[in-house]
């Protein structure tokens, strides 16, 4: 085999230049590792692999990779699931990857089959998702495997994403979600357990296996090691997908993508279910330590940057009515609670609301948090918690004068048609 020099920086990016063929790919990573022979003994060296990196999963739990391999480990030829469904609308690391780096992804998903002895593997794809089709499409046409490589379609709704609803609409062709208090827990397809990863994990997990851990951890900071895909939208000249080092600022980060269109309002971090910063998050430095300490993540790997002179108000009130059309509706807190809070936040919006009306909206709050059958609810009411603590005076503004001049401009959200379940 010929020797490779491992990437520095990037790393899942490396072949932006010189594409997604597996044969540039081969030239680029070498062969992968293989996990054949003994259960066993595969699966030790995975699981301290992945214990030594950690590799963190890039899905929005940020559940540690060893923990969901230690579950599954007794498990008997376990489906692997590879997660592009790309529920968060604000995300676009999905097609990056299947444009960029597919063959990544595919060898992520094989080791782990490999170690686990399994012999399927299937691509979850929504089935609007014509670009990651044909990524993905195109990479398992130019490769011979002794698992089988499918591609599936679950309809594109935000919930399918989640790994229980994945796994449930995979099984009985319906995307509900499974209530589980603690994660991982088995999820299963059939009869059969299945290991659901998002497709940024497994793109990771393929280098870790080539390079090993003393390289993973060569980049990022000491409690988040490596690089992460953050798609940063809304008010900056450059919007698109980063491969960026963990530690690193928020500033640091607008300047990676061009700048601010006009003056910064504020930012959204982890997609529809995640949490506003203000101004002073500027100089936060985007690593798991730092965020977590500042109440926020990540997720997925999103940053939806609002102008200043934007309503933070009215871009609320229109997500969180977005969020309650894209329910299941399987439970009262989505079915009921859901839309009296888009209907509160309508109100403060585009009226002149009183106290109670604020105050209401306060007492939803309270009723919905953690109620719902998955975690879909509790992301909305984090995501409106936040606001009304960053943007305080936006609120008093509109509970003491009225709509403001901004509250119809043109949205920074991506919000797509909502779709019949």
């Amino acid at each position: 085999m010929t020797m490779i020099t491992a990437p520095t920086f990037p790393r899942l990016f490396a072949g932006i230049e010189d594409g997604p063929s597996y044969q540039a790919h081969l030239g680029r990573f070498g062969d992968r590792p293989s996990l054949l022979g003994r259960k066993s003994e595969g699966l030790q060296k995975l699981h301290q692999l992945l214990d030594d990196a950690p590799l963190i999963g890039r899905g929005g739990g940020g559940i540690a990779s060893s923990l969901k391999l230690a579950f599954l480990a007794t498990s008997s030829k376990p489906i692997i699931v590879i997660n592009a469904m790309e529920g968060e609308p604000a995300s676009s690391k999905g097609v990056a990857l299947a444009m960029v780096a597919p063959h990544l992804v595919l060898d992520g998903a094989i080791i782990l089959a490999e170690a686990l002895k399994s012999t399927q593997i299937i691509i979850a794809i929504a089935d609007d998702d014509t670009r990651t089709t044909k990524g993905f499409q195109r990479a398992i046409g130019e490769r011979r495997e002794a698992v089988t490589l499918e591609i599936s379609h679950p309809p594109a709704h935000y919930v399918t994403g989640e790994e229980s609803a994945l796994a449930h609409w995979l099984s009985e062709g319906s995307a509900l979600p499974t209530f589980r208090p603690v994660k991982p827990s088995f999820v299963k397809i059939g009869r059969r357990a299945a290991l659901v990863h998002n497709l940024e994990t497994l793109a990771h997990l393929a280098l870790l296996a080539r390079f090993g851990a003393g390289w993973y951890r060569a980049k990022g900071t000491s409690q988040s090691p490596g690089t992460t895909l953050i798609t940063v939208s809304g008010a900056v000249r450059s919007p698109s997908t980063y491969e960026w080092t963990y530690g690193r600022t928020l500033a640091d980060l607008l300047d990676e993508a061009g700048g601010l269109t006009e003056g910064f309002g504020g930012a959204l971090f982890g997609g529809y279910g995640g949490t506003w910063v203000g101004a002073d998050a500027l100089s936060l430095p985007l690593d798991h330590e730092s965020l977590r300490a500042a109440g926020a993540t990540l997720g997925p790997g999103i940053v939806i940057v609002l102008p200043k002179h934007s309503c933070p108000v009215a871009e609320l009130t229109r997500v969180v009515e977005w969020m309650a059309n894209e329910s299941v509706g399987q439970c009262g807190p989505c079915v009921y609670g859901l839309p009296a809070l888009a209907k509160d936040l309508r109100t403060l919006g585009w009226s002149r609301s009183t106290k109670m009306q604020f105050e209401r909206l306060l007492a939803h709050l309270i009723e919905v948090d953690g109620r719902g059958a998955c975690r879909h609810p509790d992301g909305v009411v984090r995501l409106i918690r936040s606001s009304l603590a960053v943007f305080s005076r936006h609120f008093d503004d509109h509970l003491r004068s009225g709509p403001c001049a901004a509250v119809n401009a043109p949205t920074v959200m991506t919000l797509p048609k909502n779709r019949r379940r």
